[in-house]
């Protein structure tokens, strides 16, 4: 690769989150400040080094229950950052730290810290128990033109007619991707922060309730209430920094019409981001020691697995079949901390980012892979879709 690829230039140094669970008895403003602190400590930095903020969603709380966030202004003023760079990012971000690697990269920055706060949790639960995106009143406009007269209102509705595509058209059964929640709760287990750590199997994953036919009540991730924040570095800051890991590669690309309800090929999703960052590296599927795959819902890591070249397409059934390739001492681990079916909807890849990092840093205790040196990570799909490499120093 040459050496004009702005991923050279940077480095993420830090990772922190608050305290994650179902409700949370903390303002999201308060949460985003745990996780921000955490983060810029565990850079080995101090808040006077950062001046690049940035957040998701932005403008602090979108149009959803529960996408809650202390805005920039807020934690600009409450921890007096003299800034350089600012963004409020939206969906489309691709990856978490993408738009605030390329603003350190281009000199933008020298430090820049990037948050995602959720409380969902407690949104579901103010909605008296119903997903928090049933206290919004939708409106026939847009996308929901085609959505609202289904009565399909929340994201497993717009997902669930893909895993039917894909189910039908390769043959891939519901016992086959069982495996996937089944294997990540076994992670989730050593993770002392994960929302649900008790064992489950293969059998109750069968008999749960459906939410949106063919996706089941555990092939939906958790809402919760949490923040996590990153620290993107310059390169040339890394004797000051404690730990910090390469970004390797990363791409976003969306190849097809930019809306779920007109997805061309609902079999198939994530292709053309996993080869702009094969296309930006050396290095090759076989390389990568562990994989923290975007699930929202069970078929979004299915279409990772497939599109990144872990397994072929139409073969991510047999692939997670019995668990052992996934687990943490099989071929290619998967969401070693949970993930979002068990960890918790820390949303966007922000969660994802924050486990790799702690993977190839040997930081991740009971969960730990041994000699995990490379990374992937898959950040949402279809039309927000981003992924990277990220690499030992």
């Amino acid at each position: 690769m040459g050496p004009d690829r702005f991923e050279q230039h940077v480095v993420i140094s830090g990772v922190g989150q608050s305290v994650i669970g179902r409700q949370v008895d903390r303002s999201g403003f308060q949460l985003t400040l745990d996780a921000v602190l955490a983060a810029i400590d565990d850079a080995g930095l101090t808040v006077d080094d950062i001046d690049g903020l940035a957040m998701f969603p932005g403008g602090g709380v979108a149009n959803l229950p529960g996408y809650a966030n202390g805005n920039l202004y807020e934690v600009q003023d409450a921890l007096r950052i003299t800034t350089t760079w600012r963004q409020g990012q939206v969906e489309g971000m691709s990856l978490p730290f993408s738009a605030p690697a390329q603003a350190v990269a281009t000199g933008q920055a020298r430090h820049a810290v990037i948050w995602r706060t959720v409380k969902e949790g407690s949104a579901a639960r103010r909605a008296g128990g119903r997903p928090a995106y049933g206290a919004n009143k939708p409106v026939a406009e847009g996308s929901m033109a085609w959505w609202l007269p289904l009565g399909a209102l929340s994201p497993v509705c717009h997902v669930a007619p893909f895993a039917t595509r894909y189910m039908h058209e390769y043959g891939v059964t519901r016992e086959q991707l069982a495996w996937i929640p089944v294997t990540q709760r076994a992670h989730a287990a050593r993770n002392p922060n994960a929302v649900y750590r008790t064992p489950l199997s293969v059998e109750e994953y069968m008999e749960s309730r459906m939410i949106s036919s063919p996706i089941c009540l555990y092939d939906c991730d958790v809402p919760a209430d949490g923040a996590t924040a990153i620290v993107v570095s310059a390169v040339d800051t890394v004797p000051d920094l404690r730990a910090p890991v390469r970004i390797a590669a990363m791409a976003g690309v969306i190849d097809q019409r930019p809306s779920w309800e007109q997805w061309e090929d609902m079999g198939r999703v994530g292709y053309a981001t996993a080869a702009a960052m094969w296309n930006r590296t050396d290095l090759t599927p076989d390389d990568v020691h562990v994989a923290q795959l975007y699930d929202g819902f069970t078929i979004e890591a299915v279409w990772w697995l497939e599109a990144m070249g872990f397994c072929g397409t139409g073969e991510a059934g047999s692939f997670v079949e019995g668990g052992k390739r996934i687990s943490l001492d099989g071929q290619l681990p998967l969401n070693t901390w949970g993930g979002q079916l068990s960890g918790g909807r820390l949303h966007a890849g922000f969660g994802h980012t924050a486990e790799a990092v702690r993977q190839l840093r040997g930081e991740a205790g009971e969960r730990q892979v041994p000699g995990a040196e490379v990374a992937a990570i898959g950040n949402v799909g279809g039309y927000e879709a981003g992924a990277a490499l990220l690499t030992s120093l």
